[in-house]
């Protein structure tokens, strides 16, 4: 899109709402143990699957996740070949209704002890795991030789300390079961490989279930359909399923940095490369804020190199495929691969939202850029930088060489520098200063600005990595950024491990109060994740989910007030 037009208004553009059938189900099915079949894990953090009737996702070969890599792999399998999913069995109550006049807010109590979601520590005194082995017993070096990916250490970790509740209530916009939830798609990426597609589940509980009945290694998330999922093959008009909503995703992957970062490449990452992500969450959230109005936006760390964007505003959840690509078009400024020469050539003058995050950008890239990474150092690095200055500065450009040959070692912040050193000495005639500046705004913004997998923020039905997952290659859970007041001192090298949650578990002491001379224990539940270093990331995420849900119900309660007449009514 091109960024000397101004961003979409909202009075202009109405943006949809999606129609929410909040009916809820009386009975609700529980899974039985299913034969699943051999497939290859895809590479990606996330899925995008374009053929609605795939189920199965071939390997992909690239690090970062490409729509060419993924047209490539769902060719290799047969689009009219789908996983056998599990068979419904025995059925379970539903979820109570919350009494009326409750506060929203004390649906969060977690002093229910009959809550088995969050067992307390009474309770897992009184009913202890059927697991043979919850690593309780075994000592630090025993857990730290667990891989992340252990059948047993994931059991621990979604026994005791996966927020299903607050997942739950996030997907589902209610405390209450609506089809925002259970009409959901979730995938399961199984210990074998195989990935399994079109899940749903009515409840929190029937979720938690079966992924502690199959244990995969991590599961994504996907759209809201007009049907059950489970139910696709039984629909007399296929056509007639297909996704509705689902939250507007991004994803910012390191790897897409590897041409400008100097510190790390690959999947390898430190906290001098983390500070592009950093700077990326800053332009995409001030964008998505004021330009858009987009309010409940929830930053998460994808658990190795990058982050994830859930933009879960009800107007966002419903935009169709053609608004999700303008969005995605209108902060798209990076173009081209690491093997192309200059990847931002934009119009002047600036579009409002670039002129902005030039202002945020610019602080960083003297910090960030030139002073940490240094990315000119060598012979090699500086003519990267001498060919994205205009080519009709050749006196420029000559004169830039030749002062930088003399000093090898020069770094990249007097390099920077010595363009304007060297361009106020040209004898040139005509000498165009006005090019000379916007060259090196876009130089700031190549070296800076988002680089941005589109793709996925394109498709209503793409899936991606939930929250509070554990990357199986790390062991580090994915846990939401506090973009408000953590985000500068957030460390991605930091977040807890689920071997060092439960030995923190392990290591917990309950806290004593002293009455009279004596010891008196305090009479509270505390729940495991409570005990650990999961406990800002999962109360954080709470808040969050209370903010979301007050905004749903108050378009509710507006919606049917309008419905149910709303006007004063007559006098006679």
């Amino acid at each position: 899109m091109p960024h000397s037009e101004s961003p979409p208004e909202s009075e202009n553009s109405p943006i949809p709402m999606a129609n929410v059938d909040q009916e809820q189900e009386d009975t609700v099915a529980e899974s039985t143990t299913a034969q699943i079949p051999e497939a290859q894990q895809p590479a990606d953090e996330d899925v995008d699957m374009t053929d609605s009737n795939a189920v199965l996702s071939a390997p992909t070969n690239g690090t970062t996740h490409t729509s060419e890599s993924k047209a490539g792999s769902s060719a290799e399998t047969p689009n009219n070949q789908d996983t056998p999913v599990p068979e419904t069995a025995t059925s379970a109550p539903s979820e109570s209704k919350p009494a009326t006049g409750v506060k929203l807010e004390e649906l969060f109590d977690e002093m229910d002890s009959d809550d088995d979601e969050f067992p307390t520590t009474k309770a897992a005194k009184r009913e202890p795991a059927s697991s043979p082995d919850l690593l309780s017993s075994q000592s630090d070096m025993e857990i730290d030789l667990h891989e992340a990916s252990d059948p047993e250490v994931m059991r621990t970790f979604y026994q005791r300390l996966f927020p299903w509740r607050y997942l739950f209530q996030w997907l589902n916009h209610s405390p209450t079961p609506t089809n925002d939830f259970g009409h959901r798609e979730f995938a399961f990426t199984l210990q074998n490989d195989a990935y399994l597609r079109y899940q749903s589940f009515t409840t929190s509980d029937l979720l938690r279930k079966d992924v502690l009945r199959l244990m995969p290694s991590r599961f994504e998330i996907g759209p809201v359909y007009t049907a059950n999922p489970r139910d696709r093959k039984t629909l007399r008009n296929s056509s007639a399923f297909r996704p509705l909503s689902k939250e507007l995703c991004f994803d910012i992957d390191l790897t897409d940095y590897d041409d400008i970062r100097t510190c790390c490449d690959k999947a390898n990452i430190c906290q001098k490369c983390w500070q592009f992500i950093t700077m990326a969450i800053k332009v995409v959230d001030t964008a998505l804020r004021e330009d858009f109005g987009f309010k409940h936006i929830m930053w998460v760390y994808s658990g190795r190199r990058g982050a994830h964007a859930w933009v879960c505003d009800k107007s966002a959840r419903a935009l169709d495929d053609q608004k999700r690509r303008a969005i995605a078009g209108y902060l798209e400024v990076i173009r081209g691969g690491a093997q192309s020469g200059k990847k931002v050539n934009l119009r002047r003058p600036l579009h409002p939202h670039l002129v902005r995050s030039l202002d945020i950008l610019k602080q960083h890239f003297q910090s960030d850029v030139l002073e940490a990474q240094d990315p000119w150092r060598t012979e090699d690095q500086q003519e990267k930088l001498l060919a994205l200055l205009p080519s009709d500065q050749k006196q420029l450009v000559s004169a830039l060489r030749n002062k930088w040959a003399s000093s090898p070692d020069r770094p990249s912040t007097l390099k920077w520098a010595d363009i304007d050193t060297v361009a106020k000495t040209s004898t040139a005639k005509n000498f165009d200063t006005k090019s000379l500046l916007d060259a090196k705004q876009d130089i700031v913004l190549e070296y800076t600005y988002p680089r941005l997998d589109i793709e996925v923020s394109k498709k209503l039905n793409h899936l991606l990595k939930s929250p509070f997952v554990v990357h199986p290659g790390t062991g580090r859970v994915c846990v939401p950024i506090d973009v408000k007041r953590g985000l500068e001192s957030f460390d991605p090298l930091g977040v807890p491990t689920v071997q060092s949650l439960i030995r923190e578990i392990d290591e917990w002491k309950k806290p004593e109060t002293k009455e009279g001379g004596q010891e008196q224990e305090v009479e509270k539940h505390v729940v495991d994740w409570e005990k650990t270093s999961l406990k800002g990331y999962i109360e954080f995420f709470r808040s969050f989910v209370i903010g979301l849900m007050k905004d749903e119900r108050e378009i509710k309660v507006k919606r049917e007030r309008e419905e149910g007449g709303g006007g004063e009514s007559m006098e006679f």
